[in-house]
């Protein structure tokens, strides 16, 4: 790289300048007025530190379990579709930089890389990403595969029954490049995109997609596969209760990077009234927003068992390929380091909901001074 990189947000202008439009507007836009996505950020800086002094902070540990795989941070890799739009090696050098840090990769169905391939990359604890399609020996096969393949869990996403409308994708004509396929879809020839509509991708989805999903379909994959099961979507105290009587092993807190219904809460707000329907009875994970490791000693401190990144990913890969993916994780590690040290914490466990406050409690209590 010609320059310092010094945040994580600073690969999203490098990767702008170096991708066709049509790519970059795919992977940094969301749906209509995009004030979701803006929010998904904005609602952090609305969340405030409540640090504690003299503690012993020489020895730090950020290790946790993660459905009983240990991995070195909290900071993990969400799914992001078609990353060789970003780089050659795409999801390939994104696999092998989260194998690098010791933490789990989420792989997309919709990957230009196969489970296949990406498990050919060499060890390390992976979870596939699941879109239902209406066929379900679709369904069948793909979750066989990614089982056989060594993927760890299946990570169901359940908030898009359609595709959001996303405008810049419409006005770009947004398709797969030629050279360029679904991979894990090849051998079912459901690898292509309609290049000919306002969104191939919407058009892919209408067409794929099983708008029927419902919870007794979560029990059908609990019968296909001996894999734990994630859900990733809830945003509701209603849909985390219903989630546990399902017996999923875990939450994902989503809006899908505010990519499907626009005007729904930033994740970091959704995220205390999950973990507390939750009752402790699965691990809750957020994504959506994060670039700092400030962000993240957040989520964990409103009771976020870890997170996922997905923009920051793929704009590094873009960038700069695997080193600059390794390069986002471990600048977003070192940050969540110095904020764990500043704000008097040795482990994940000593973060509580007491070192945060939010912006209504700390408006009305600075109002006082």
């Amino acid at each position: 790289m010609c320059m310092e990189i010094t945040n994580v947000s600073e690969y999203e202008q490098i990767a702008k300048q170096k991708l066709p439009k049509m790519i970059y507007d795919y992977y940094a836009s969301g749906a209509e007025d995009q004030w979701t996505l803006r929010e998904n950020r904005s609602a952090f800086s609305r969340i405030l530190f409540r640090p504690r002094i003299l503690v012993d902070v020489s020895n730090i540990d950020m290790s946790t379990t993660v459905l009983g795989f240990k991995i070195s941070m909290p900071i993990m890799i969400a799914p992001t579709a078609m990353q060789k739009m970003a780089h050659p090696e795409g999801e390939l050098a994104t696999a092998r930089a989260a194998s690098a840090a010791n933490t789990i990769m989420i792989l997309s169905s919709w990957s230009t890389s196969s489970v296949e391939e990406v498990n050919s990359t060499g060890p390390g604890v992976r979870f596939f990403q699941l879109y239902v399609y209406k066929d379900r020996n679709v369904v069948r096969q793909i979750v066989g595969r990614a089982e056989k393949a060594g993927f760890k869990a299946i990570v169901l996403t359940v908030d898009t029954p359609r595709l959001g409308r996303r405008e810049a994708d419409i006005k770009n004509r947004f398709t797969l490049p030629p050279s360029l396929m679904l991979k894990n879809f090849e051998e079912l020839a459901l690898e292509k995109m309609d290049g000919t509509s306002d969104s191939g991708l919407a058009s892919y989805v209408g067409s794929q997609i099983d708008r029927s999903l419902s919870w007794k379909d979560v029990k059908w994959l609990q019968t296909i596969t001996s894999l734990p099961i994630i859900v990733k979507g809830v945003m509701t105290a209603e849909d985390t209760q219903l989630a546990v009587q399902a017996g999923v092993a875990g939450i994902v807190v989503s809006n899908h990077g505010a990519r499907q219904l626009d005007y729904v809460p930033a994740t970091i707000n959704c995220l205390e009234e999950v973990v507390k329907a939750a009752q402790g009875k699965v691990p809750v994970f957020l994504d959506g927003g994060i670039r700092r490791g400030t962000d993240i000693f957040k989520a964990l401190a409103l009771g976020a068992s870890g997170v996922f990144i997905g923009r920051p990913v793929v704009f590094a890969l873009a960038a700069d390929g695997e080193a600059g993916v390794r390069k986002v994780l471990q600048m977003l590690r070192d940050e969540l380091e110095l904020t764990m040290a500043l704000s008097g914490c040795t482990s994940l466990e000593q973060i509580t909901r007491n070192h945060v406050v939010t912006e209504s409690y700390s408006n009305r209590n600075l109002s006082k001074l």
